[in-house]
């Protein structure tokens, strides 16, 4: 997938703006608060209907108007075109594919596949659980179709349980346990088999960062899996009772990072720890490629903030060769580095929220 033409309206001090990318390499620079950071979150939103910088859209959406928007034409691979489109205002969302209007966010997700990599994205090995499962869960995602109907279906039950275990009426509860049981397994078989093929794509890709000996992904399934689901939920009737909600399942899931035996977020460096996720991300996109011939996009939000001169060079260099539509963002134009190995690039400045191509 590429973007031929990226159309922006009133994203934060971008009011109105339409340029050509380049279909490798493209890079933005000016100074904070220019208004480069809303070009990664205009193409963000276009890909996930949600923002990466903040969880309300309010704040988003330039302060005189009431709605954003943001559309491309792309090009598919097999060379067919597509067009994109998102509106979002405070409460209502609105996506079209092809100028037809759907209300189905995963549609837009197959459409145009991202990662990104933004400061808090070195956030992935260190915080919380739930970023790891939306980062494994996107891979999967995009890697089987029919995983997402299976998810569905596995969030509806854990409601219909929760709301028993909360109203303390477990009358019929048996009966959401057998639906929670059956496609709670089949999403954590999902994630132990795209595990499974991103580790291989993951070390290749490592190795053009760092040395690391014995690295190994271990998938948490979110209850003991010594035991049967069922069993787990059995045994635990009495806990989540008193609480309120399902302490087990997959909507607890995890994965966790090992260098050299011991968790990776404790053993190694914070320079290392970040290689280690870039690593992740760009994986994720590699497999994406070579298993399903869908090539991404791949967005990068301040560049120079993370990341040493070396690292960023070869970060480049395995982007130049990826064969994917890349966008950079950097204060100065010199914090890309030497650019003379990358071929057909184009370079950006973005000043007062316009942006013009140098």
């Amino acid at each position: 997938m590429t973007l031929l033409k990226l159309d922006i309206y009133a994203i934060r001090n971008i009011l109105k703006e339409s340029f050509i990318p380049s279909q490798t390499i493209n890079f933005f620079y000016g100074e904070n608060g220019s208004g480069k950071s809303a070009i990664i979150e205009a193409i963000f939103i276009l890909g996930r209907a949600k923002s990466f910088r903040s969880t309300s859209i309010k704040s988003v959406i330039n302060i005189s108007e009431k709605q954003l928007v943001v559309s491309a034409q792309t090009q598919q691979p097999n060379g067919i075109s597509m067009h994109l489109g998102v509106q979002l205002d405070s409460k209502n969302i609105c996506c079209h594919v092809n100028h037809q209007a759907t209300q189905k966010r995963s549609d837009l997700a197959y459409a145009l596949p991202l990662q990104i990599i933004h400061p808090k994205s070195f956030e992935l090995l260190d915080a919380g659980s739930q970023l790891r499962r939306e980062y494994l869960d996107w891979g999967v995602f995009n890697d089987d179709e029919c995983f997402l109907a299976n998810w569905r279906h596995f969030k509806r039950a854990l409601l219909q349980r929760n709301a028993l275990l909360k109203s303390k009426s477990i009358t019929h509860i048996d009966v959401w346990n057998k639906e929670l049981v059956y496609y709670g397994t089949i999403v954590n078989h999902y994630r132990e088999l795209y595990l499974q093929k991103l580790k291989p794509v993951f070390l290749d890709i490592l190795a053009h960062f760092i040395e690391i000996d014995e690295i190994e992904l271990k998938l948490l399934s979110g209850w003991d899996i010594s035991k049967d689901f069922g069993t787990v939920l059995v045994e635990n009737i009495d806990y989540d009772l008193r609480y309120g909600f399902t302490h087990n399942g997959p909507h607890r899931g995890d994965f966790q990072l090992w260098v050299n035996n011991r968790l990776a977020k404790d053993f190694v460096s914070r320079g290392q720890l970040k290689l280690l996720v870039i690593s992740l991300k760009l994986a994720q996109m590699q497999l994406l490629k070579n298993t399903h011939n869908i090539i991404g996009c791949f967005l990068i939000d301040d560049f120079s903030a993370e990341l040493d001169v070396v690292n960023r060079a070869k970060l480049l260099n395995y982007l130049s060769k990826m064969d994917c539509q890349v966008f950079i963002t950097a204060t100065e134009q010199s914090d890309f580095g030497d650019l003379k190995q990358i071929i057909n690039y184009k370079m950006f400045h973005v000043e007062h929220g316009n942006v013009k191509q140098v």
